[in-house]
């Protein structure tokens, strides 16, 4: 191999772990705000135990649901979704349902 074929690789090798490196460094506040998805709470369509949170008065939250798609409790879906979300008791809604 020349050199100039020598420098290329190691210019390479060297520009592939630099990006690794970057990779691996935790993210900030900004950049983790940026790379998680919208969500929105979608009210009504949660499984039994599988709520996010929200009920109201005598209840602990996430996980308190005691039947499938009560409309007091929520679970956070990708934001534009929810009413599209058809169940047994209706659509999804960005509201409780009483």
């Amino acid at each position: 191999m020349n050199r100039t074929g020598t420098a290329l690789s190691a210019a390479a090798v060297l520009a592939l772990v630099g990006g690794a490196a970057l990779a691996a460094e935790p993210m900030t506040g900004d950049a983790m705000a940026k790379a998680k998805p919208a969500v929105e709470k979608c009210y009504g369509v949660a499984l039994a135990g599988k709520n996010d949170c929200k009920a109201g008065a005598g209840t602990t939250c996430a996980g308190s649901a005691k039947a499938d798609y009560q409309g007091q409790y929520f679970k956070e879906v990708a934001k534009g979704s929810c009413t599209s979300i058809k169940t047994p008791k209706g659509h999804g809604s960005l509201t409780p349902v009483a």
